[in-house]
C-alpha cells in the first residue's frame, strides 16, 4: 500500500474519533438535524480526508436515496455516507453532500457524543422539524 497523504484543514475542524484525522469544518455544516443509527449527525457540503465505498440504494427516512458510505482516508473507519443521488425531487438538495455521524467523530472542541443505545432501524437521514 502507498502513502497515505491527508490535507490539514484550518478553523473549527471536526475530525476522526479513531485516529484524529481532520475531516471536515465547522463552517461546511448545513445542518445538524440529522439522525443515524447511531444518533446524531450532521450534513455537510464537503468533507475532507475521506474515500468513498460502493454506492448503493437505500430506504431512508426521508425516501430512497443512493449513497455510498465514507471512510477515514488514514485508519478506514466509517464516519458517515454520501448522497450521490436522491430519487425524491424535495431531497435533491443533499446530492452530493456527507453525512458524518457524530458518534464517529470529535467536534472542534474535542467533544465527542455517544451512541444512542435506541437507534433507529434502517437508513435513517430524518431531520428534526
Amino acid at each position: 500500500m502507498g502513502r497515505v497523504f491527508v490535507v490539514t484543514l484550518e478553523g473549527r475542524i471536526y475530525s476522526c474519533k479513531y485516529c484524529g484525522t481532520h475531516i471536515a469544518l465547522s463552517e461546511d455544516i448545513m445542518s445538524k438535524s440529522f439522525h443515524s443509527r447511531n444518533g446524531k449527525a450532521y450534513l455537510f457540503n464537503k468533507v475532507a480526508n475521506v474515500t468513498v465505498g460502493e454506492k448503493e440504494d437505500r430506504m431512508m427516512m426521508t425516501g430512497l436515496h443512493t449513497v455510498a458510505d465514507i471512510f477515514c482516508t488514514r485508519c478506514g473507519s466509517n464516519v458517515g455516507w454520501k448522497y450521490e443521488t436522491a430519487h425524491e425531487k424535495s431531497q435533491k438538495y443533499k446530492e452530493g453532500k456527507s453525512v458524518l455521524e457524530r458518534f464517529k467523530i470529535y467536534g472542534p472542541d474535542g467533544s465527542s457524543y455517544w451512541a444512542n443505545r435506541e437507534g433507529h432501524v434502517g437508513g435513517s437521514d430524518a431531520e428534526d422539524v
